[in-house]
């Protein structure tokens, strides 16, 4: 080290799951002791290594990295690490860009440039790049984790929301191998030849039949008597194929399950309108389609659901706002959105002391946005838009496409915008950049008082 002034590397991109055993066996060695280090890319390696080399030196150090560890769950697990660890600074971080690379063709990724070392600096910089990868360099006290100015601490995943709002669930898991899901011909088919088992199928809906309008459905016998259960063969047939599919896990909790074969995994079933919210969608979609929908409607796993929402809820979850925070706490799945209860709902700073004034304004923006939603879409007020042949109804995947989202729906969208950046604060928001900062800073007020004492910090040694 006392020949280093610096190292710089461009470290290979491979996820936490598609590690070679070789390359796990790396991890183990540079992770050791990390809390939830499978979640980390191998790329993270590079980090753990360099900080542990440049412990007590002037050393810098620069590597091109995957975005994804500057997003959702690898962010706590890597970056709280090295803050603990290592007492590292980011000096400065080139935000996400595309990036070409020319070995073995040409491997398009998403990527930053994160420098840092074991010493603090002055004029800490953000780069950030535009459509057409022009620069604006931004000049701050401190670079948080997330590549915006703010504090050397990343969130995790939390139980339950730091704000005063209703929990956020999971839908339903049945774990009954497709045996209780149904297509519209499907069901058709099954009815046919088991007409008494029509009351009991329930509209089934997840993340890509929700924002997709993709019509499916679900044998829900959970409730079914079993005096009828009893003469319904082939409804019996599929309770046994569940059956048998349980046995044969390798879980033992699944094997178990086996004992109620008519009952799901994780059962959620609202008695009134719930807000849905899909736990995968498009990050090109300027805000994620989320909604109500009836109570007699059945959602997945794949959805998130809140059940005591009010049209308040909705309009700020709905926002700009909420959209900056879901850009850079949210995890991926691949490019998409991986929406997580635990990190991102329920870490959102959520508007401390809104007027009824302003909240009333929120809520008749949050109105309209759901009437244009019916206007364009199939007319049931916002609620769950039916994709059917010959019948031309905008689902909610056309109506947030940005080429073929509607002027005016976009429209009411900016006016909310408009209305829930006033419940923070009355001074415009001019880029999701001070929206997100402007959060994380208020995120910091919100649980300080929830912070843990800090541990005495580790001692340098010298090299």
């Amino acid at each position: 080290p006392e020949q280093c002034s610096y190292i710089l590397g461009n470290p290979p991109f491979v996820g936490g799951k598609y590690q070679t055993a070789e390359q796990r066996a790396d991890m183990d060695v540079v992770t050791a002791e990390v809390q939830n280090a499978g979640l980390l890319d191998y790329v993270t390696g590079w980090y753990f290594k360099a900080a542990d080399y440049i412990r007590g030196t002037r050393i810098t150090v620069g590597f091109v990295s995957t975005n994804s560890i500057t997003q959702g769950e690898q962010v706590g697990v890597l970056w709280n690490a090295l803050f603990q660890r290592f007492s590292i600074k980011i000096h400065f971080g080139h935000r996400t860009f595309p990036w070409e690379s020319e070995a073995r063709g040409k491997a398009h990724v998403h990527v930053v440039i994160i420098g840092f070392g074991a010493f603090d600096a002055v004029n800490k910089q953000l780069y950030d790049y535009d459509e057409e990868d022009h620069v604006t360099i931004s000049v701050v006290n401190n670079i948080s984790p997330y590549l915006v100015q703010g504090p050397d601490r990343a969130i995790t995943n939390r139980t339950k929301p730091i704000c005063s709002v209703p929990q956020m669930g999971i839908g339903n898991k049945p774990i009954d191998d497709g045996n209780f899901l149904f297509t519209s011909e499907n069901k058709a088919e099954f009815l046919r030849l088991e007409p008494n088992a029509k009351p009991f199928f329930r509209r089934w809906i997840g993340s890509e039949e929700f924002i997709n309008g993709i019509e499916r459905w679900c044998l829900w016998l959970g409730d079914c008597p079993a005096a009828q259960l009893r003469n319904m063969p082939q409804a019996l047939a599929r309770v046994e194929a569940v059956r048998k599919f349980r046995l044969r896990s390798k879980s033992a909790p699944t094997q178990k399950l086996a004992s109620t074969p008519t009952r799901f995994h994780v059962e959620n079933f609202p008695q009134r309108s719930y807000l849905v919210v899909p736990k995968v969608s498009s990050e090109r979609r300027p805000y994620i389609p989320i909604g109500f929908i009836k109570p007699d409607v059945v959602s997945s796993d794949l959805l998130q659901i809140v059940p005591e929402a009010t049209l308040y809820h909705f309009g700020v979850l709905s926002s700009a706002m909420n959209m900056a925070w879901v850009r850079h706490v949210c995890g991926r799945l691949k490019s998409d959105f991986r929406y997580s209860n635990r990190l991102v709902y329920n870490n959102f700073p959520w508007p401390q002391s809104p007027t009824l004034k302003q909240q009333n304004i929120v809520e008749d923006c949050a109105r309209r946005v759901l009437e244009l939603r019916t206007e364009f879409g199939d007319g049931r007020h916002g609620f769950l838009p039916t994709r059917k042949s010959g019948v031309d109804r905008a689902t909610l995947a056309d109506l947030y496409n940005p080429l073929t989202m509607p002027a005016a729906l976009l429209k009411a969208h900016q006016k909310l915008d408009r209305a829930v950046d006033r419940c923070y604060r009355l001074e415009p928001f001019p880029s999701d950049r001070h929206r997100v900062e402007y959060l994380f800073a208020l995120y910091e007020k919100i649980t300080a008082p929830l912070l843990p004492a800090s541990k005495p910090k580790r001692k340098s040694r010298n090299k």
